[in-house]
């Protein structure tokens, strides 16, 4: 649990025994109200002019909130374990998250668009420009990672969990993305407008483009694997199959793939996976109100990725996925008694404000974040994923050592 320690958090309660099931109905009726809510604003929605699509994000949204609380699916977190513990298991899991989310897509982008070449690209998929300013892009975005404890979406669930540092980070990353707005036109100017748009299908075919990504996963994960720890003994006893989904952890390798499925059918019905199109759509209009946008924001709007277009409407698809990603992870860490709410330390603001600057400014420059441009980008045979994704974890990992070293980070 070192994610919940860096986190400022206490670790999970125990079970309580059998004499306090009264005093623990109220934990568990909280969920299954929250859950109710959930589900009769899907059904809702559903009923409303439009509103399909709407439901649908509302849904995959709590789906994929609920999975990221019960695996503690972090990609910062996941890879933390490996470079301080060596404990290769949640690169693990992101590589099968990867794995299914590739598979999922071939199959999608495989009747969608039969004959890959050509100058189209799939609809709404998440295939940015690759070049010097991605890689700028995905380092500080990881610095960011590094310095808040946690990537985007993890700081979505934990908030969900009562974080002293997540609600500061998501402020902080709303700030990220007015200062990358205000540094988008000389970056475009200079470099984005003359990047290519690199797509694998394109140039390998869906075959090869799905061998050739699962190939790479499979010698990354033959690596790791070599670095396994021992397994742990069980006690002998009958496992509870409700405990072990509600309120036991997950196995990482588990919450990867129902990580990638979830992208893979959320593709499918209603768009690529994605958490930031909602916070710089609200960012650029509250900054365009404030007068702190340039006057054009040359190019922007014709990248793929998690758009930022100002919102006009109450309800959005991102805004209800990211609604229901929140109100899952709270149900969940209810159920499991991980909802540790506990005041903000001077440190956690300001790791938390500065760690969310760096992972708005690089999710804004950098069209997405880690589920965004990395999981959705790879899963949709983007170059701009692998790069992203590759600059990302240096950054994360350089910061890391170089805050252990210099004693600011744990």
């Amino acid at each position: 649990m070192t994610d919940r320690l860096a986190e400022g958090l206490s670790p999970p309660r125990p079970h309580a025994p059998a004499g306090t099931a009264a005093r623990a109905l109220p934990r568990r009726l909280a969920p299954a109200a929250i859950a109710a809510g959930l589900a009769g604003a899907a059904w809702w929605l559903a009923g409303q002019p439009g509103g399909t699509r709407l439901a649908l994000s509302l849904t995959f949204g709590a789906l994929f909130g609920f999975v990221l609380q019960r695996s503690r699916f972090c990609f910062y977190c996941l890879g933390r374990d490996f470079l301080v513990a060596g404990d290769p298991r949640g690169l693990l899991g992101i590589l099968a998250a990867l794995a299914a989310g590739l598979a999922g897509y071939a199959v999608v982008l495989g009747a969608w668009m039969p004959d890959p070449a050509g100058t189209r690209l799939p609809p709404d998929a998440h295939i940015g420009p690759v070049g010097p300013v991605l890689v700028l892009a995905g380092a500080v975005f990881g610095a960011g990672m590094a310095v808040s404890g946690s990537c985007i979406s993890a700081h979505l669930y934990r908030l969900g969990e009562g974080s002293p540092t997540a609600p500061f980070a998501l402020v902080g990353t709303g700030l990220g993305f007015v200062l990358g707005f205000a540094t988008w036109n000389p970056l475009y100017l200079a470099s984005v407008s003359e990047m290519p748009v690199l797509w694998l299908p394109r140039h390998l075919g869906y075959a090869g483009s799905l061998a050739a990504a699962l190939g790479l996963l499979a010698v990354l994960a033959w690596a790791l694997l070599r670095h396994l720890p021992a397994p742990e003994p069980r006690p002998a006893v009958r496992p509870d199959p409700l405990r072990a989904v509600f309120t036991g952890r997950w196995p990482v390798w588990l919450g990867g793939l129902a990580v990638g499925a979830i992208g893979a059918l959320a593709y499918l019905r209603v768009g690529p996976l994605g958490v930031t199109a909602e916070i710089g759509g609200r960012s650029r209009q509250a900054a365009g109100a404030l007068g702190l946008l340039p006057e054009r924001l040359e190019g922007l709007d014709s990248f793929r990725g998690c758009a930022t277009a100002v919102r006009d409407a109450v309800l959005t698809p991102n805004g209800l996925f990211v609604g229901g990603l929140v109100l899952a992870s709270f149900a969940a860490a209810l159920a499991a008694g991980q909802f540790c709410p506990a005041r903000p330390t001077g440190s956690q603001v300001l790791r938390g404000l500065l760690g969310g600057v760096l992972l708005g400014w690089g999710a804004m420059t950098g069209l997405g974040c880690s589920v965004g441009t990395l999981l959705s980008g790879i899963t949709a045979g983007a170059v701009s994923g692998w790069v992203f994704g590759l600059a990302m974890f240096a950054g994360s990992g350089l910061t890391l050592w170089l805050g252990r070293r210099t004693g600011l980070l744990a």
